[in-house]
């Protein structure tokens, strides 16, 4: 079945979902980061077939989320493993694990926990204000339009509130 394409989606989560939104990325992403690295490992540690598995892989490398590595040459094996694009993800997938602890806990309770290396602390992932460090939440959060916010598919009806907001005001700077 062909997925639903993101690509003309004018809206960073529309182009995020067409590079990691297919069913296993996220789960191949998470293993990459808990250390498994080589193929079989992964392939055995999800279930996932190894065509299927070959296939996102490959998509990863291409989209810069993961790179591969030789590792032996004959036969000819590779590792795959986080890029900076790929470590930078990490964070959204703890905060998608907290949400799943909290509202999709598995029986028994969440199968992992979360320490800081840095401090030794156990924690729960959350997002933070990066100017005063507090917690956001869906309702201390305005969104207003951006550099390249533009009208097209995924941001029409935002930018068209936009522009009326804009003239409300008689500030064309919150104009998508």
């Amino acid at each position: 079945m062909q997925r639903t394409s993101f690509a003309e989606m004018h809206c960073s989560i529309g182009q995020t979902l067409e590079r990691v939104g297919e069913w296993w990325t996220l789960l191949i992403v998470r293993d990459l980061h808990l250390g498994l690295h080589r193929f079989d490992d992964i392939a055995e540690n999800l279930g996932i077939s190894r065509n299927l598995l070959t296939r996102r892989l490959e998509t990863l490398v291409t989209d810069g989320i993961v790179e591969r590595r030789a590792y032996r040459e004959r036969p000819p094996r590779h590792e795959y493993h986080l890029t900076e694009a790929g470590r930078d993800l990490v964070p959204a997938l703890l905060a998608l694990m907290t949400w799943g602890d909290k509202w999709a806990t598995p029986p028994g309770g969440p199968p992992v926990r979360l320490v800081h290396r840095e401090c030794g602390a156990e924690f729960t992932a959350r997002v933070c204000c990066s100017a005063c460090g507090e917690p956001v939440t869906t309702t201390n959060v305005i969104t207003l339009a951006g550099p390249g916010a533009a009208s097209g598919p995924g941001t029409r009806v935002l930018a068209r509130r936009g522009q009326a907001a804009a003239e409300e005001s008689g500030d064309s700077r919150r104009t998508p």
